[in-house]
């Protein structure tokens, strides 16, 4: 019979269902800091886990994941996902899918199990036929590879809206391609956030927590400055039984000089919801 000395070990060794993260962007802005400034400052601060932002060649060469998981390694990070530039496939999914795949390849290699992506503006790169045609390209891939294909709304994006999803979804079901939900886009593009989560909850697989100045612009600002209803999608969200991140994602940097603090006030804004 477990004694209550192994059943309160077995308790504290189990595994979080929910987890705050923090994505590199909120401190190295969308330049090409080879995560700099990240590695910096995050070690400063309570966040264990990472996402990285992807975008430049060298973060995804060889040498490029080989230093982001030494540093990881040195500083007692965990990277969580990986983010890669955005789809874009007019006249050339090949081109897509492989690029991709290589994202894939790379959060593999930093034991990631997730990737992110959004689309390019809106009604350009082949339109959301192109993202529609790639995914049925790498879903059997991510079932093989055990990775999440996160895709994460932007206002004014070919991934913008509710129907943009449902039609997403109704041409390629599988459990490893799901929704990434930026609040604060949603706000910027006047979706309803509450109505994203009542159609999508189940699809939902990783959520960015970032506040806008008002609904209908996306314009960055510090949390509980703006109008973004961060707490109340992530409540519902959790009494729908969610599992995954939620990712401080405050980008770009809104004060350097008070940045480490702001990050900060995100932890413990939203720690409590950690499970």
């Amino acid at each position: 019979m477990p004694t209550a000395e192994s059943q309160t070990t077995k308790i504290l060794n189990k595994p979080r269902q929910v987890e705050l993260a923090i994505a590199t962007i909120t401190c190295d802005g969308f330049g090409d800091e080879n995560f700099e400034k990240a590695f910096a400052i995050i070690p400063k601060l309570p966040f264990k886990n990472v996402e990285f932002n992807c975008w430049y060649g060298r973060n995804l060469t060889p040498n490029g994941i080989r230093s982001i998981r030494e540093r990881c390694q040195q500083h007692k990070l965990t990277p969580i996902c990986v983010q890669g530039s955005s789809f874009g496939a007019s006249g050339n999914v090949i081109k897509d899918v492989t690029h991709k795949l290589w994202n894939m390849e790379a959060a593999r290699q930093l034991g990631c199990q997730r990737v992110k992506f959004t689309g390019a503006k809106r009604g350009t790169e082949g339109g959301l036929d192109a993202i529609i045609s790639v995914l049925k390209e790498l879903a059997p891939a991510a079932e093989d590879m055990d990775m999440l294909i996160l895709l994460e709304n932007h206002a004014n994006n070919n991934l913008e809206n509710l129907d943009d999803y449902d039609r997403i979804f109704s041409a390629i079901d599988s459990p490893k391609i799901g929704m990434c939900m930026d609040n604060a886009h949603f706000d910027g593009a006047n979706v309803d956030l509450m109505a994203v989560v009542d159609r999508f909850h189940s699809k939902i697989l990783h959520i960015d927590l970032k506040d806008t100045e008002r609904k209908g612009i996306h314009k960055v600002v510090r949390y509980g400055e703006g109008v973004t209803d961060n707490a109340g999608v992530v409540e519902k969200m959790l009494a729908h039984g969610y599992k995954g991140y939620l990712l401080i994602e405050m980008a770009p940097p809104q004060n350097p000089q008070t940045l480490e603090q702001d990050l900060q006030k995100a932890y413990d804004l939203f720690h409590k919801y950690e499970r």
